[in-house]
C-alpha cells in the first residue's frame, strides 16, 4: 500500500473546498472546511496510486447506554457518527433522594475536537430560615442539594457550570448569550406542584471560545433553570423552601468557525437521544420511594435492585406525560443550536419497518441490519460497494 512521501501516494480531497485530506476513514470531517465526508466504495481501500474518492455526508451508528450499576436495563439510545467515541452514562448519585441519579456522557471525534457533551443535571437548595444556614452554609449540601441562592440562567451558565467543566481552559471568551423563553410554558408543568408551591423555569443558551490541545475552539452550551418555592407558616412568619436545578445541560463543540457548519451532524446525535421509558418509570419510582419512606441516603448501590423489586412495573400516565415532555424539551432546545439547521427529513428504515428522522438537505439516505445510517447527496454513491453489510435505499416518507 502506498504512503504519504511515496510517489505513487495520492491523498483524497475534500469535495467542497478542495483541500487535502490528512487521512482517510469511513467518515471524515474537514479540517479546513468542516464538511462532513464518508468514503465512496465503502470501506474498501482505493488502488495503490489511485486517488480515493470521498463524497459529502454522514455515516452514523446506534450506541446502548445500559444502567448496570442501579436498576439493571437499558437507560438511553441514541446515534453517534462512525469512529466517534461515546464515554459516561448513569451515575448513581446515593445522596438525594429526590435525583438519585444523573446522566452524563460526552460524543467524540477521536481524530478531531468536535463533541457533544450532556453534563449532569446540578441539584440546589435554598430558604430564608437562618436557623438552617446556620447548619447549612452556602456550598453545604442539603440532602444532596448544594446550598445556594436562585439565580438567573444566563449567570448560572456562566457562573456555575463554565468554571465547574471548562475552567481548567485557556482565554475563555463569551461571545453571545441568548434567552430562550419558549422553554418557559413547557418546563413549567415539568413536575406537578403542590397547592402551595409553585415552579418556575427559563433556559438559555451559551457560545463561547477558549484555548485547549493547541486549537481555538468554539462551544454552545444549554441549559433550563427550573425553581420549585413552597411556603411554609411558622410561629414568627412563613419560611420559604425553594428547591431549584441547572438541568437540559449539553453543549456542541467545533473548532473555531466550524460550529454552524456542522450543525446537521450536532442535530443528527442529539435528535436521536432516547431515553429507555421503563427505565425512566422505574427511576421515578425509586425517587418517590426514597422520598415517601423518607430514606435520606442510600447506603450502598445494592439497596436499589431491593427498591425497584418493591415497586410496581407499570408506567403511570403522570410519568409517561413527564417522559414525553423531557423528551420534547431535548427536541426543541437542540434545534435552537443553528440558524443553519435545514431541519429534518422522515424515511422509512426497511429493516425496523418504521420512520425514521434524519438531519434534511442530504437527498439519499441508507440503512443496514446493524441500525447504521448513511446519508449523502451524492446520487451515484452505493455503501454496497466494498463493504459485506447489506445496505438497504430508504425512501422518503410522504
Amino acid at each position: 500500500m502506498a504512503h504519504e512521501g511515496d510517489p505513487s501516494f495520492a491523498a483524497a480531497v475534500c469535495p467542497q473546498c478542495g483541500a487535502s485530506l490528512p487521512s482517510v476513514g469511513e467518515q471524515i470531517i474537514c479540517r479546513y472546511c468542516g464538511a462532513r465526508l464518508i468514503l465512496s466504495g465503502g470501506t474498501g481501500q482505493a488502488a495503490e496510486g489511485q486517488q480515493p474518492t470521498v463524497v459529502r455526508g454522514m455515516r452514523l451508528r446506534p450506541i446502548v447506554c445500559e444502567d448496570r450499576q442501579g436498576i439493571g436495563c437499558e437507560a438511553f439510545r441514541m446515534l453517534i457518527p462512525v469512529g466517534w467515541e461515546f464515554a459516561g452514562g448513569v451515575h448513581w448519585l446515593m445522596n438525594n433522594p429526590g435525583m438519585p441519579a444523573v446522566v452524563g456522557f460526552r460524543v467524540a471525534n477521536p481524530q478531531g475536537c468536535e463533541a457533544f457533551e450532556v453534563f449532569p443535571n446540578l441539584p440546589f437548595y435554598w430558604t430564608n430560615n437562618p436557623m438552617v444556614h446556620m447548619t447549612f452554609p452556602v456550598g453545604s449540601l442539603y440532602f444532596g442539594n448544594e446550598v445556594r441562592e436562585p439565580m438567573p440562567v444566563q449567570r448560572v451558565l456562566q457562573e456555575i457550570v463554565l468554571p465547574r467543566y471548562r475552567g481548567n481552559v485557556g482565554r475563555l471568551q463569551i461571545l453571545s448569550e441568548e434567552v430562550l423563553p419558549d422553554l418557559v410554558d413547557q418546563m413549567r408543568a415539568n413536575s406537578p406542584a403542590a397547592p402551595d408551591a409553585f415552579t418556575t423555569a427559563e433556559g438559555a443558551r451559551v457560545r463561547f471560545q477558549y484555548d485547549a490541545g493547541g486549537a481555538r475552539l468554539e462551544e454552545e452550551l444549554y441549559g433550563v433553570v427550573e425553581v420549585s418555592r413552597t411556603s411554609m407558616p411558622m410561629l414568627f412568619g412563613a419560611v420559604e423552601h425553594i428547591f431549584w436545578m441547572a438541568d437540559y445541560l449539553f453543549s456542541f463543540r467545533a473548532l473555531q468557525g466550524q460550529l454552524d457548519d456542522l450543525a446537521d451532524l450536532f442535530l443528527a446525535v442529539a435528535h436521536s437521544f432516547r431515553l429507555n421509558p421503563q427505565w425512566f418509570g422505574r427511576y421515578m419510582q425509586v425517587s418517590q420511594f426514597l422520598i415517601q419512606n423518607q430514606i435520606q441516603q442510600i447506603q450502598h448501590v445494592g439497596q436499589i435492585s431491593r427498591i425497584v423489586s418493591q415497586t410496581s412495573s407499570e408506567i403511570s400516565d403522570m410519568m409517561m406525560d413527564t417522559y414525553q415532555q423531557r423528551q420534547d424539551t431535548m427536541d426543541r432546545i437542540s434545534e435552537r443550536f443553528s440558524q443553519a439547521i435545514r431541519g429534518v427529513d422522515e424515511y422509512h428504515d426497511p429493516y425496523e419497518g418504521r420512520g425514521v428522522e434524519l438531519p434534511g438537505g442530504y437527498g439519499h439516505a441508507w440503512a443496514n441490519p446493524l441500525g447504521e445510517y448513511i446519508l449523502t447527496d451524492d446520487p451515484n454513491f452505493n455503501p454496497n460497494i466494498g463493504s459485506d453489510l447489506d445496505w438497504q435505499q430508504m425512501g422518503q416518507q410522504e
